[in-house]
């Protein structure tokens, strides 16, 4: 499968630490397609998918899978420690008729090159539905490292990374590679990067803004597909725009994933619960959400989205 364009890491609407908020689920899934996407990742960075529970994962695969009924493809974030649950995932996620699944280095105790490639090939042998990998160093504590992409295109099962490094030279050698599997898709994480990255000969974005403003993200690929780099550049210094907003308010890490949250709870789109360790925004911050929220959604209006 070669994939291209926008995949938004979708959020994982909650209700209590271990319930779905099932109304805005539906609600988030019928947004994000409206935008006309090219498909949908669940249980990655964005979506909280370590933290939750296996039971819970297992139920939000099968309720997005029924939804979406293959109006685009599902992929399946699978990364754990353990290397029997991330293939339970998978088989769950084949059943439920998801399209691929993603996994990224196993985190706790980092693993040597050597080590993860024959992870992968162990876990590839098992798995019943195609794989990205999913560079994510600074959460795992490894990088899919050039030589471990080399050695993944020789396998045919594995389709494609999705690059969340940030480091945009490493995103052009993987660019290189390509080069021996036309057929791979390649896609950058971090939105902040997006024009770049398609400029450098990436296919795509797995953008969590397009949780909020999916067709934001699909014109910029769509006018970078058209040649139209000044429309491409106005659509990216809003996507900074977004990220500069939204993203950074509080001081740790985590308030990317609550802004995202907060932000949908306040366009009624569902609910901003966050799974443990971690809590919502409270008033002062939610009303400052809601301030930058209505600054942007004027911005959109004169960029005509």
């Amino acid at each position: 499968m070669h994939l291209t364009g926008i995949i938004p890491p979708m959020v994982t609407p909650l209700r209590d630490r271990d319930a779905l908020d099932l109304e805005g689920l539906e609600k988030l899934i019928e947004h994000i397609l409206s935008g006309g996407v090219n498909g949908l990742f669940i249980l990655g960075t964005t979506g909280e998918g370590p933290s939750l529970s296996y039971r819970l994962r297992r139920e939000l695969v099968e309720r997005v899978c029924r939804q979406v009924k293959q109006r685009v493809p599902v992929l399946v974030g699978i990364t754990d420690t353990a290397f029997v649950e991330s293939i339970n995932v998978a088989r769950a996620s084949a059943d439920a008729g998801a399209d691929a699944v993603v996994v990224a280095p196993p985190y706790y105790l980092p693993e040597a090159q050597p080590e993860l490639r024959e992870y992968l090939e162990h876990l590839v042998a098992e798995l019943p539905l195609p794989l990205f990998l999913y560079n994510m160093p600074a959460l795992t504590k490894v990088s899919i490292e050039a030589d471990t992409v080399r050695w993944a295109l020789g396998h045919s099962r594995i389709v494609g990374l999705k690059d969340s490094s940030g480091d945009l030279d490493y995103f052009r050698n993987a660019a290189q590679l390509l080069k021996q599997r036309p057929d791979w898709s390649l896609f950058i994480g971090p939105e902040e990067k997006l024009l770049g990255a398609l400029q450098t000969g990436g296919h795509g974005g797995v953008s969590g803004g397009a949780n909020l403003f999916p067709k934001l993200y699909v014109r910029l690929c769509e006018a970078h597909r058209a040649g139209d780099f000044a429309r491409a550049q106005e659509l990216q210094t809003q996507i900074q725009r977004v990220s500069d907003s939204l993203y950074h308010i509080g001081k740790h890490s985590s308030s990317i994933i609550k802004g995202i949250k907060c932000a949908l709870t306040c366009l009624g789109v569902c609910n901003d619960f966050m799974a443990e360790p971690f809590h919502r925004f409270r008033a002062e911050e939610r009303a400052l959400v809601q301030t930058r929220l209505k600054e942007l959604e004027a911005d959109l209006v004169k960029l005509k989205l």
